[in-house]
Order: C-alpha cells, then structure tokens, then sequence
C-alpha cells in the first residue's frame, strides 16, 4: 500500500515508517539490529458445524520458510493466557513482555509482524505490541507479498542466516530487558460491551466477522451464531485486495465510510476471538482513527452466557 496514510503516534522518530511496512522496506532492512521479524501464522480451520473450535500453532509452517531471521509468535502458546475461559486471551502486559523478549524483543526495538494467513494474526499481534508500548508494523501482503517480490527464504529451525548468506534480522536472541507500558483504552470487557449494545453509555459496536458469521447463515466456532445486538458489520478480510494487501487509500476510506460515518465514538471492535477485529483495527489506524477499543473475548465469551443476546440476520 503506497498511498500516504496518517501516521502512527507510537512511531514517531522510530526506524518503522508507520503501522505498514512493504516487503521492499523490510529487504533493505534485515540486518538493521533494532529490528525484530515475527512471523505470526496461527492455524484456525473453518468450523464443520456449530460449536467446531479447532486450532493450533503455526510453528511447523513457519519451519518450512520463512523470512530469513525471523522467529515464530506463536499466539496459541505463550503469547496467549492460557488461563483464560477463551482462545487468544492477551496475556498480561508482565507476562507478555517476557514472551516477546525470549523472541529477541528488548527495549529499543522494532517489530515486523507477518503471517501467511491472510494479515490477520500479524495484525492481532501488532495490536498486543502496541498495548505495552512496544514500536511494531505489520508486513503488508504478509508472506505472499514477501514470496512473490522474489527475497530471500530461509527454512527449518534455524533464525539465523538462512539462504542469505549472513545475518538477518535477530539471528540471535538480543540481551536486555522489556518494559512493558500499557496503554489505556486498547482492551475492552464484556461488561462494557453489554452496556453498550444495551445503549447504556456510547460507543458503536463493530462486527469484523464474514457477512455468514455476521448474520448467522455459517457455521460458527462458538456455542451460538449471530452478533451482539446494536452492531455494524465491517469485515475484516474486506478491506483487502485480493493479494492481501490492504486497499488503496481512498478506497479504504471509501468502504470504511459506508459503515462508520466518522461520529460513533468510541469505536468497539469483536470478532470471533479478537483476530479479525485487529485487522479491522489496523484498517481504522491507517485511516486516523485513534477512538478503537477492542473486545478480547468477542464472540467466544459473550455466547457462552446464555442471558446475552445473540440477533441473527442483517
């Protein structure tokens, strides 16, 4: 995406240009040591009936090739509470700090996030590296672009050098500390959500899921289908081209505008377990907005409840 696009406070004066990174960019700059590549690919196969939640760590694939240097964040292992009645939980600021510094993320560092699973899980990682503060871009067009711009692939274990013939980025885990620095209003809770849909206080509930888990005709991975009442539909995977990268500017702006007219604030984004919401996020955050919230547990909490309300339909 190379149209000019707002850019993220957090970067100001850092190595990263903005929230989205091209594969040409990060090429030039894989042996930069602030730099840290995170290849974020989790495994979430489409559910074969009501109630089919199956996933798992993308370990394997990212040992088949990946971007030289780069290591995996696995996003169903340590990089999620799993302590949580629900998948992907973020964990706490604490204990997500020490996940990312056995990756190689310190203080001074800059994270690119990808995956090979349309830009989603890169982009729920981006969200949690940005609740503690950490400096994070998600590679645009994630794996595909990198693999068809014709750069360097590495595979197995190793996050050294790979097929490039010398040191990528973090080929060794860096010594030092993260601190991790929450920043307020990222996450919201169900007790918030409930209030909102309810119109007890403001805000407008946002729906990334497919049109089919918006209205109910899919499959869905949790006990009930249907949304949270009050909500708008805006799927995540929409405000994609169909490389995977992220729309045009002006188009963006355009499909975003036919839901959100710019005067709902805050804005609360769900999904299914917080996945696509983040890339709906990062949509929101290119084009300026800086009033998102996102409901962690989204659907997986709320339907396991059965005094919330589900409503099906458009």
């Amino acid at each position: 995406m190379t149209d000019p696009l707002l850019p993220d406070p957090l970067l100001s004066g850092a190595l990263l240009p903005g929230p989205l990174v091209d594969d040409v960019w990060l090429a030039a700059r894989l042996g930069d040591p602030r730099l840290v590549v995170l290849d974020a690919t989790a495994l979430l196969p489409s559910p074969r009936h009501d109630g089919d939640h199956r996933s798992g760590s993308g370990c394997a694939e990212w040992a088949e090739r990946h971007i030289p240097g780069s290591r995996h964040a696995d996003l169903t292992g340590e990089l999620s509470d799993q302590g949580a009645p629900y998948h992907f939980a973020v964990p706490a600021p604490e204990a997500l700090a020490a996940a990312l510094r056995r990756l190689g993320v310190r203080d001074g560092s800059e994270v690119v996030a990808y995956d090979s699973g349309g830009g989603i899980w890169a982009a729920r990682l981006w969200w949690m590296l940005r609740s503690i503060s950490v400096p994070v871009a998600v590679l645009d067009g994630g794996w595909q672009a990198w693999e068809t711009g014709g750069h360097p692939i590495a595979r197995g274990d190793e996050t050294g050098s790979g097929e490039m013939g010398g040191g990528g980025a973090s080929a060794t885990p860096v010594i030092g500390s993260l601190t991790p620095v929450p920043r307020p209003g990222m996450w919201t809770g169900i007790e918030t959500v409930g209030a909102v849909s309810r119109g007890e206080r403001p805000g407008t509930l946002v729906c990334a899921l497919p049109p089919g888990g918006f209205d109910g005709s899919a499959f869905t991975r949790y006990s009930r289908r249907g949304h949270i009442p009050g909500s708008l539909s805006l799927p995540g995977r929409g405000l994609l081209d169909d490389t995977g990268r992220f729309l045009p500017a002006a188009e963006l702006a355009e499909r975003v505008g036919a839901v959100l007219k710019g005067d709902e604030s805050p804005v609360i984004l769900y999904c299914g377990g917080g996945i696509s919401a983040a890339g709906t996020a990062l949509a929101l955050t290119l084009l300026g907005r800086q009033d998102i919230t996102l409901y962690d547990g989204s659907l997986e909490e709320w339907s396991q409840d059965p005094s919330r309300p589900l409503t099906t339909g458009t």
